[in-house]
């Protein structure tokens, strides 16, 4: 027999905010970067089968500090003009645009009325939260670089299980990073790929039947 849903774990970007590529697109327009140069540090630095210890993973685990990960970051891209990109700041221009999802916000106050637990896991890309609201909605909100642990390392979904004090069957987790979809699921959450707030809410209804009328 299924556990009854207790508690619902959102990741951050790209799922409790609109999506980061667009904020990411307003960026390399802004800095007139090609956006190649990117998107192959991206596959470098986070493509699922890279090997561990890259930028990104030391900055997510809190061991890379944000201006030296802006530096390493700035060397590796192109502008069409053939200009240096600046490094001071790069992470918080890339973020400059991104801004919560209304529709993401109200489906957790909707759970929350309904009875189920919410909280936090996010891999973090430096401290780009906005912590006021974090703290209001989520029960529990457990970020990478403060804790040395990523996702998809199963010791961080025990982590934020352990301060639900929650079965994985008794939990779902929404991301919208297939390999953290898996590593969920691997320990026995249930997990939902975020696209869209309206596709999402669609699958947490079948796990919280009282969201069905909430609007």
């Amino acid at each position: 027999m299924t556990s009854p849903t207790r508690a619902v774990v959102f990741d951050y970007g790209g799922v409790m905010t609109l999506p980061v590529r667009d904020s990411i697109a307003a960026w390399i327009r802004a800095d007139d970067i090609v956006p190649e140069s990117f998107t192959t540090v991206l596959r470098e630095w986070l493509g699922r089968y890279v090997d561990a210890g890259t930028p990104i993973h030391r900055l997510e685990l809190g061991e890379l500090p944000v201006e030296e990960f802006d530096r390493l970051l700035a060397e590796r891209l192109e502008t069409y003009a053939g200009t240096p990109v600046d490094p001071k700041g790069v992470l918080e221009r890339l973020f400059a645009g991104m801004r919560p999802d209304p529709a993401m916000w109200a489906l957790a106050r909707d759970l929350r009325a309904a009875g189920v637990r919410v909280a936090l896991l996010s891999n973090s890309w430096g401290d780009f939260y906005d912590h006021g609201p974090i703290e209001e909605m989520f029960e529990v909100a457990v970020i990478s670089e403060q804790v040395g642990l990523r996702k998809p390392d199963p010791a961080i979904f025990r982590l934020v299980l352990d301060k639900l004090g929650l079965d994985a069957g008794e939990c779902v987790f929404i991301d919208d990073a297939e390999p953290n979809i898996v590593g969920a699921r691997d320990l026995g959450l249930v997990a939902v790929l975020h696209e869209d707030a309206a596709t999402t809410r669609a699958a947490l209804a079948q796990h919280v039947p009282a969201l069905g009328g909430a609007a």
